[in-house]
């Protein structure tokens, strides 16, 4: 399929895709809001034709971008599911309420999500994203527990 990009989403759902006129495409720091010409769901992923992109040349140029839907397209959470936008400035504490840093970013990593912490010290450090390494995140209060901080120790 000419101009087609090829996505696999984050959520493994394709459905919430069909009908948007627009997505924001994101490298590292660099945003741009691009109209959607076509989407079709295949195996999976989805594959999405932008306007004015009509080539696989063309198409290939965006490999690699972040593609971000608005919220209220967004794939639909299931119970103990959170948006990574959601979790994104949370403050980190540890088992006495102490704060260590903030969430930085979610990734996908080989073993499952991975945390970017930014430490109060400015360092950076990655932790398993996993239920025994962090409580529930507490959104109103902005707040997440991490309730093994041995996980940020420099390796």
């Amino acid at each position: 399929m000419k101009g087609f990009v090829k996505v696999k989403p984050f959520s493994g759902e394709t459905t919430h895709f069909s009908g948007l006129e627009k997505l924001t495409l994101k490298r590292g720091e660099k945003e741009e809001i691009r109209d959607v010409a076509e989407t079709v769901s295949h195996e999976g992923t989805v594959l999405i034709r932008f306007a004015g992109i009509d080539n696989p040349e063309a198409a290939a140029l965006l490999k690699g971008a972040e593609i971000i839907a608005p919220r209220e397209n967004a794939a639909p959470l299931k119970e103990g599911e959170y948006y990574i936008e959601d979790l994104k400035g949370l403050e980190v504490i540890d088992r006495e309420g102490k704060a260590l840093g903030h969430i930085i970013d979610v990734m996908e990593g080989g073993g499952g999500s991975l945390a970017e912490i930014k430490l109060l010290s400015g360092a950076g450090r990655l932790a398993p994203f996993r239920k025994e390494f962090f409580g529930d995140p507490d959104l109103e209060e902005g707040k997440i527990m991490l309730l093994e901080s041995w996980v940020l120790d420099e390796q």
